[in-house]
């Protein structure tokens, strides 16, 4: 017995009857026939009659069997177990299952609490460590410990009825392989979108066999690219009772322990369909020539405590998701479009920084106060660009003297410092879906990029290094946002891909912001300035959360930390939390039990993040796709955006759609990807396909429901160059074929 453990009741010696024993077996949960037999202090003779008894109780039915050699009162249940979300009622709860349970388990409620808020949100396929609990009336009911990987295999796919068999066809680009569904099939219809589950069974011959979980839709539904996304990547959705409960509860804003900025005429700019606004904007000159710039953020810190269901629930998403058509909010609507939210001409609790700039554009100070404001207006990039350039509206005319012009003069003075501090000057294409009244994709457009946008950027950037400034000068710990330089890895390839269009990169100078914008100067407004921007691009590292600092070269910073949207970014929350705290500005800042789980928070919000990148681009793909299906033949203008083994990625100029050209369609002869060069080669001419290089092609697949397309080259291939190095051919395998995989092979 375990050293500090209570002494276990003494039980009579000598063996059992038939109740005493299942009355040990229900209080132990499971037993080995060796711990029945030490328990009752069975020797001999009677451990052989112990063994008749088991057996004799198993083959009526009374007792249950637990691996090789356990014993459980028949439904029973194990203390702590492994098992599967196998159902969900109407009222939404799930049930469970014991992963290696016999028949006669039946499932069992999982019971809603912190531990399932904790471990994320299960959903039915997943696989769970719960502890299982007897209530009052003798039934069961699980509790979640934590989720865990290798569960049952979910796939989420299309149902497709063919010869009387149903199968599901995966949506997911890189599986090859359908599920054959097996047992009673309900009302499931040729297009439904279901989840499903495939057998644990190994298969040696043919295709897998499951069962539909859910059927979460169809797919001609005008929703159904972001529905799959969400489902495919793992995106949260909603909130709990509690959570819910919590946010519903939020009070109105007073002025106690806050300053009162109510008269100061913030704005807010964003895009025309936001729906919440957490920054807003002010600024007017000073004595000295320069500019105080006020950046006002909602102080969602207020609402959102450490320890709350909200703060669990917005920890686990990390950040809002951002679809064509929806938005899966980190926060539920009543605050995120709510009390967060800084709508016009009504209070609102907000953490500001007023920052001080000299006529250069350098900032000389800041000073971070928790207020009360009113915002004075609500406006677009649009509006507030238009007033700029001459044509004010009835919203932005009374502000332009007041509001508008000391905004743009402080903006100007500010350029100057960006532009001395010179943060990489990447131009960013994101492409926009755009809706009809029908619910139908209208149009596939490229996001206009507008000077407003760059106003509000710079005074964001501004006042997130005012943030991380004042945490480090407080000895504060925070989370960073960081970006690394870029690995000698990546600016080799950079090197061998200028070198293929003439321009020129010392591999023995080092890495700045300065030097890539120097080279994207150099070839803006040439043929070579798109590919040029795109491959700058791909060379950077990816920016992240970490609560180490490694300073942030893309944006040209020693230090720098994510202040400005915490509706929508839990990094931005705790950067508020830990302001609060080290300024001593309330009760409700960083947390002591906050502090240590800094490093895990960071990894988990930078894996949320990425998350829901893949989802948001997985969601316009589908998009896009379903807008060009019904232009399947028609030919398009675009350029090489990408060269593999298996063939050419081509990006559309009208739409910025990604397709793939396969390797086996380019012509007789084969073509092999040279890494250097960045070009498919043909093995006998040597004509090729470079990166970067112009085209025609003819849409020739658009598959709705993986985002696939699927391109034909129509562009004769350039002639074998004689200046450049000899070719360095990648071997030619035996597995190397030819690629005819349609749009699975997208990437």
């Amino acid at each position: 017995m375990p050293k500090g453990s209570p002494p276990r009741p003494k039980r009579a010696q000598g063996l059992p009857d038939r109740e005493t024993l299942i009355a040990f077996l229900r209080e132990s949960g499971e037993a080995e026939k060796a711990d029945i037999a030490r328990a009752f202090g069975l020797k001999g003779e009677d451990r052989r009659a112990l063994r008749h008894m088991l057996k004799a109780l198993q083959d009526e039915g009374a007792l249950g069997k637990r691996g090789r050699r356990g014993f459980s009162e028949a439904g029973a249940l194990p203390p702590v177990g492994v098992a599967d979300v196998v159902d969900r009622d109407v009222d939404g709860d799930l049930y469970v299952r014991l992963a290696k349970g016999g028949d006669d388990i039946p499932p069992v409620r999982l019971a809603p609490g912190k531990g399932e808020a904790v471990a994320g949100a299960p959903a039915l396929g997943d696989r769970l460590l719960v502890r299982f609990e007897r209530r009052d009336d003798g039934s069961f009911e699980a509790k979640i410990i934590k989720r865990l990987s290798g569960g049952a295999t979910k796939i989420l796919g299309v149902v497709r009825k063919y010869r009387g068999e149903i199968r599901i066809e995966p949506v997911d680009r890189k599986s090859r392989d359908s599920l054959v569904i097996t047992g009673p099939a309900g009302e499931l219809k040729d297009g439904d979108l279901v989840l499903a589950s495939a057998s644990e069974a190994d298969r040696k011959y043919g295709p897998k066999r499951g069962k539909v979980l859910e059927v979460l839709g169809r797919e001609d539904d005008p929703r159904a690219a972001s529905m799959l996304a969400i489902h495919a990547h793992g995106i949260p959705v909603g909130f709990s009772e509690a959570a819910e409960a919590e946010a519903a509860a939020a009070k109105e804003p007073t002025l106690a322990g806050r300053e009162d900025l109510r008269d100061i005429p913030f704005i807010t700019i964003d895009p025309v369909d936001a729906r919440d606004h957490d920054d807003a904007v002010y600024a007017e000159p000073d004595e000295a020539g320069g500019w105080t710039v006020w950046v006002a953020i909602a102080d969602v810190a207020a609402y959102v405590r450490a320890g709350t269901a909200l703060d669990t629930e917005a920890r686990e998403k990390g950040n809002s998701t951002y679809f064509p058509d929806r938005v899966e909010p980190m926060l539920p609507e009543v605050l995120s479009a709510g009390l967060c939210s800084l709508r016009q001409g009504e209070n609102r609790a907000c953490l500001a920084v007023r920052m001080s700039f000299d006529k250069s554009g350098r900032k000389t100070g800041h000073k971070f106060v928790r207020g009360l404001m009113r915002s004075a207006a609500k406006l677009s990039y649009q509006q507030v660009q238009a007033a700029h350039d001459g044509a004010p509206d009835d919203a932005t005319g009374p502000l332009i003297e007041r509001v508008l012009t000391p905004l743009w003069a402080a903006y100007a003075a500010m350029l100057k410092g960006r532009e001395t501090r010179s943060p990489l000057n990447i131009a960013s294409i994101e492409r926009r879906v755009q809706f009809g009244a029908d619910g139908k994709i209208a149009a596939i457009t490229v996001r206009e990029q507008l000077a407003s946008m760059q106003l509000i950027e710079e005074m964001m950037i501004q006042a997130n290094v005012a943030a991380a400034e004042t945490l480090e000068q407080k000895r504060s710990p925070l989370i960073y946002r960081v970006h690394d330089t870029p690995s000698l890895e990546k600016l080799q390839n950079l090197a061998d891909f200028l070198f293929t269009v003439g321009l020129p990169w010392s591999k023995g100078e080092p890495s700045t912001t300065a030097r890539f914008n120097r080279l994207l100067d150099q070839t803006r407004g040439g043929p070579h300035a798109e590919i040029v921007n795109e491959v700058v691009l791909r060379t950077q590292m990816q920016a992240h959360y970490n609560s180490d600092n490694i300073g942030h070269f893309g944006l040209n910073l020693s230090r720098y930390a994510h202040f400005t949207s915490p509706i929508r970014r839990y990094a931005d929350l705790i950067v508020h939390r830990a302001l609060i705290r080290a300024l001593d500005l309330g009760h409700d800042g960083l947390a002591e039990a906050e502090i240590p789980k800094l490093k895990d928070t960071a990894e988990r919000i930078t894996f949320a993040e990425r998350r829901s990148m893949a989802a948001e681009r997985d969601a316009t793909d589908r998009y896009v796709a379903l807008f060009l299906s019904d232009r399947v033949g028609a030919e398009f203008a675009g350029r090489v955006t990408g060269v593999t083994r298996f063939g050419l990625f081509v990006k559309l100029s009208e739409t910025g759609a990604d397709g793939l050209v396969p390797v086996s369609s380019l012509g007789d002869e084969y073509f092999v990807h040279d890494d250097r060069a960045h070009a498919l080669i043909g093995e006998r001419s040597g004509v090729r396909y470079p990166l970067g290089m112009e085209c025609s092609v003819k849409l020739v697949e658009a598959t709705p429901l993986t985002g696939g397309l699927l391109f034909e080259m129509l562009s004769d291939p350039l002639p074998r160059d004689p200046k450049a190095p000899p070719p360095r051919l990648a071997v030619r395998r035996r597995e190397d074929k030819p690629f005819r995989g349609g749009s699975r092979g997208r990437r």
